[in-house]
């Protein structure tokens, strides 16, 4: 949290013009200026965006436990006709003739001690994007925060330990400098250990996206009359990898480390290439204006700049609209094929809001506190995010006609469900993590428009599905390993070898 409000300090509040010191201390601050946080990998000679026919994957971290049953699987108390489970009153719960997904509609009046006012209705997002829908039920095998949220990308070392986004990454990503890209937290960033996963389709994980482009270039944003000429930088380089280098003790001792090795292709392969494509123009998203004064330095907003700003209006305080504004530059700028955001157990408080916190301290797990209201905040600003990148992601051309999201999914990935007992009628109460749940999977690239099992209303619990036809079977649970391989046939992954289960009830014909 700290280094957010560094970069709300810098962004929105300073009253005088920066100061070239000031600039260096901005950027210090919020950890960027350096290279030593790219992880390397293979940098194709092929151009971006050649890769024929990839697929694009959005990962959406649901930190804290998104229950399934207050979003598209939500139960009426009518249906249950028990009022100590997770029911809603039968009027604040709607759903389509035309669509099985549930949308709830929540009046907040509070969240546990923290005061807090608001209606959070999901027929919207529900009614727009019922069509490219699925919930797919499953059982977890852990309620510990860090391991559920891995397992919830590895279908518990389903394939050999990679994550979906690695193997997204390996199929797709070869002809991209960044092809994963995660900016989440916690589980969600621990990397899989397949060692046979290619180097390239890696994670590079990013801590700042309003800041992180500034390190894609090791010259540029330094004021005219200091920056050092092109040539200058050149042979500053040679003479240091050639000469001063070869006379280290520290080299000479550690050069066959790996973690050297890898940090040396980094900064010898990795940032020359960055700053030949110019990713530093076509990522960076923060505006012109007096408080900064980017053409000062020779820095430039991407031409994407407003339309962004205009769909994420807080993308310069706040930390989930920062990270979708830069997914979607990173995939419609072909520098990546999967990127990873979600919020963290950090509060959000938004200068402009006219609420105490825009996104409750632990997220989802907030539950244990408040659940109703928990779950009904979080699921809206999922919904409210994920929605504007479909628009988003719509209105970017692909190829001969079709749109970026043509070639998408948008994936929720939670690391388990809540407990479903309430007292009696209660609409506050507090609820511990469960293992049974479902995940949301939004793209027209599946078979949407449908739940892949179900949810039975007399205990609330989820039960499982035909892996080939999707067809409801109330006696089964799903496991990680079938969930992970109904988003891998999905996605259409070689899965040659992978020993993954065949799921296909997923996927569209193809």
């Amino acid at each position: 949290m700290k280094k957010q409000k560094e970069v709300r300090t810098g962004v929105k509040h300073q009253t005088k013009p920066f100061e070239r010191r000031d600039m260096l201390k901005w950027l210090l601050g919020a950890g960027v200026g350096s290279m030593t946080n790219i992880v390397p990998r293979r940098l194709s000679a092929q151009s971006m965006g050649d890769q024929d026919d990839p697929r694009f994957l959005i990962v959406i971290a649901c930190a804290g436990g998104a229950s399934i049953i207050d979003g598209p699987l939500a139960v009426r108390e009518s249906e249950s006709g028990v009022d100590t489970l997770n029911s809603f009153p039968d009027q604040d719960v709607y759903r389509s003739a035309a669509s099985p997904f549930s949308a709830t509609r929540v009046i907040v009046d509070g969240l546990g001690s923290i005061p807090y006012q608001g209606v959070f209705d999901q027929r919207s997002f529900v009614e727009q994007h019922a069509d490219d829908m699925a919930v797919l039920t499953y059982t977890g095998t852990s309620v510990n925060h860090l391991i559920a949220q891995k397992r919830s990308l590895t279908g518990n070392d389903a394939w050999g330990g990679r994550t979906i986004q690695e193997a997204v990454a390996a199929q797709y990503g070869e002809g991209y400098v960044l092809p994963n890209v995660n900016m989440s937290s916690g589980g969600y960033i621990e990397p899989g250990h397949d060692p046979s996963l290619p180097s390239y389709a890696k994670a590079e994980l990013i801590s700042s996206p309003q800041l992180w482009p500034l390190s894609l270039h090791s010259t540029q944003g330094v004021v005219d009359g200091l920056k050092p000429a092109d040539e200058v930088i050149q042979k500053a380089r040679q003479w240091r990898n050639d000469r001063l280098e070869g006379e280290s003790v520290f080299m000479r001792t550690f050069e066959e480390d790996p973690t050297l090795q890898r940090w040396l292709t980094s900064r010898n392969e990795a940032l020359p290439e960055f700053e030949r494509l110019g990713l530093i123009d076509k990522l960076f998203f923060i505006p012109e204006s007096p408080l900064t004064p980017l053409s000062a330095y020779g820095l430039s907003s991407t031409e994407d700049q407003e339309l962004l700003a205009d769909a994420f209006p807080n993308l310069l305080t706040d930390p989930l609209e920062a990270q979708a504004a830069l997914a979607y530059l990173l995939i419609t700028q072909d520098v990546s094929v999967t990127v990873t955001i979600g919020p963290d157990f950090s509060p959000v408080v938004l200068p402009e809001a006219d609420q105490l916190v825009s996104s409750p301290p632990l997220a989802f797990d907030y539950s244990h506190q408040d659940h109703r209201s928990a779950q009904a905040l979080m699921w809206n600003r999922l919904y409210k995010v994920a929605s504007t990148l479909i628009q988003l992601l719509s209105g970017k051309e692909w190829r001969g006609g079709s749109s970026y999201w043509d070639q998408s999914m948008i994936y929720f990935a939670s690391e388990f469900g809540r407990t479903r007992k309430r007292p009696s009628g209660a609409f506050q109460f507090s609820t511990g993590h469960d293992l049974n749940n479902g995940s949301l999977v939004i793209s027209p690239l599946v078979r949407g428009g449908k739940v892949y099992g179900g949810v039975d209303p007399t205990s609330t619990l989820t039960y499982g599905y035909d892996t080939q036809t999707g067809e409801p079977e109330p006696q089964r649970e799903m496991t990680e390993p079938e969930h992970f391989s109904a988003l891998a046939h999905a996605l259409n992954l070689d899965l040659q070898g992978s020993g993954l289960p065949t799921v296909t009830a997923l996927r569209k014909s193809i």
